[in-house]
């Protein structure tokens, strides 16, 4: 299998760099004030990257880290401290962000201490050389947290969903962590209502009713020299 570098763009290295530090800071405390006042972030983050003429994945990136502050203490209102015996996880909201972090790929860290990425898939996925190992971890991090079942939810609409759901119960034998796989329409919506919820989209972070930081944690203790950018608005 070629080797794939998921989510890896040239400039980033520039444009995420020293030299756009200060002006991604000024920028980020300014969308924070605009979203504390009630702006939407869509339009909020295309005035702010306008006015200080930020290329496409610099505003993602914003767009990602910045939240209004009832936002961030909702989230932690219901964030779990301890990981529970059951999770449920937005698989490909996962999977992708481990891979990144083993491409060396860009990750931010958001105000509610997610970590994201900006791979933006958008529907077309393949498993790649990062894949097996990002699972394998996955199932090591739930062994050393002693989840005894781990529900996936893959969006059935996107390429490959299938051969990844194979890949997840294939590995999964090897570990303690019982887990069932379903592909699924509407994976987000699915989550709205639940608790135990393993995923970085700021939308069910809102929605769902309990959640737990999953890929942090792997990331830190098996993915120390992944490229997280943070930025302090």
């Amino acid at each position: 299998m070629e080797t794939v570098n998921r989510g890896y763009e040239p400039k980033d290295a520039v444009e995420f760099g020293l030299n756009f530090s200060e002006k991604l800071t000024n920028a980020a405390q300014e969308l924070y004030f605009l979203l504390n006042r009630g702006y939407d972030v869509k339009s909020s983050s295309t005035f702010i990257g306008n006015h200080y003429l930020l290329s496409e994945r610099q505003r993602m990136a914003l767009a990602r880290i910045i939240s209004p502050e009832s936002s961030i203490q909702n989230r932690s209102e219901k964030e779990l401290k301890k990981a529970p015996k059951t999770l449920t996880f937005d698989g490909f909201n996962t999977i992708i962000t481990l891979e990144v972090a083993l491409s060396g790929s860009l990750l931010i860290k958001g105000m509610d201490n997610t970590i994201r990425d900006l791979a933006g898939l958008r529907g077309t996925y393949r498993i790649i050389d990062k894949t097996h190992q990002a699972v394998e971890l996955l199932f090591q991090q739930l062994d050393l947290l002693q989840v005894e079942h781990a529900l996936f939810y893959l969006d059935k609409q996107v390429s490959n969903s299938g051969r990844l759901k194979s890949l997840l119960l294939e590995q999964s034998e090897k570990h303690s962590t019982q887990i069932e796989v379903e592909l699924h329409p509407q994976v987000d919506s699915q989550l709205f209502p639940l608790e135990y919820v393993v995923t970085s989209d700021a939308i069910i972070l809102d929605k769902c009713k309990s959640w737990y930081n999953f890929n942090r944690g792997l990331i830190q203790d098996f993915i120390p020299n992944a490229w997280i950018f943070e930025i302090e608005p």
